[in-house]
């Protein structure tokens, strides 16, 4: 099984975490880097860990601050080898954390640095879901939505081939909307995450999330679409390796 999108350098300790999902049957961990400081740390766990794969780019939360060094920097860290995606990038108005001319900017730039690399697109979109799509317009590249909590998106999602990846908030009692979502989503473009430690699923709600816990997720989501949850969790290795091109 594998978790598409951890923070696990937030976690206290990330190498527990790693242990802990492995004997969930989580063998495989895709961490993400929220800045350029943050993908070093990423990519140290990634050379750790068999097992682990990092995602990297600069939250939009950290738009008002990103430099054109920074994204240099950042070109750099994605030629690791254990580097298969860039993100999350995207817009967030919501927390309104950072000017949104700079986040435009930032979004865009991204989007550029992952078509230059051929490597995957991981969208964070908060409040913004017009404005992200209309950055995504002219992308032609591989996409994915991230922690997917805008079921009106998903007719555009569906007709690009982007790839719809589903957080512990999909387990939630009164998170209707997102499980028919689900059951919408062809079984090729279909993912999970835990988003950890953030969105801890209904089971283990109230704790802090880790990679472990993607199990709920998945069978949440196989209970929705009328599938085992052993049938979905081979699908989304498959999907996964596909995606991001994982060994």
């Amino acid at each position: 099984m594998i978790d598409t999108h951890a923070h696990l350098t937030a976690l206290d300790d990330p190498d527990e975490a790693i242990e802990h999902a492995a004997a969930a049957g989580v063998t495989s961990i895709l961490t993400v880097g929220t800045s350029v400081e943050d993908g070093g740390r990423a990519l140290e766990l990634a050379e750790r860990h068999d097992g682990v794969f990092a995602i990297l780019g600069i939250h939009p939360h950290e738009a008002g601050t990103a430099t054109e060094g920074e994204l240099a920097e950042l070109r750099e860290l994605l030629a690791h080898p254990k580097a298969v995606a860039v993100g999350e990038t995207g817009l967030d108005w919501y927390r309104d954390y950072a000017p949104r001319a700079d986040q435009r900017r930032l979004f865009e730039a991204q989007l550029e640095l992952a078509a230059e690399l051929g490597k995957p697109v991981v969208i964070h979109t908060r409040a913004a879901d017009e404005d992200t799509l209309a950055g995504l317009a002219g992308f032609t590249g591989t996409v994915v939505l991230h922690c997917f909590s805008s079921p009106h998106m998903l007719p555009t999602a569906l007709e690009r081939g982007w790839y719809v990846s589903f957080a512990g908030n999909a387990t939630f009692p009164k998170a209707v909307d997102l499980r028919l979502a689900a059951t919408k989503v062809p079984a090729e473009l279909i993912l999970a995450e835990t988003d950890s430690p953030y969105l801890a699923p209904q089971p283990v709600r109230g704790r802090r999330n880790e990679p472990a816990n993607v199990v709920h997720t998945v069978a949440a989501l196989a209970g929705a679409r009328g599938e085992e949850p052993e049938e979905l969790e081979r699908q989304i290795e498959r999907n996964a390796a596909e995606c991001f091109g994982l060994p």
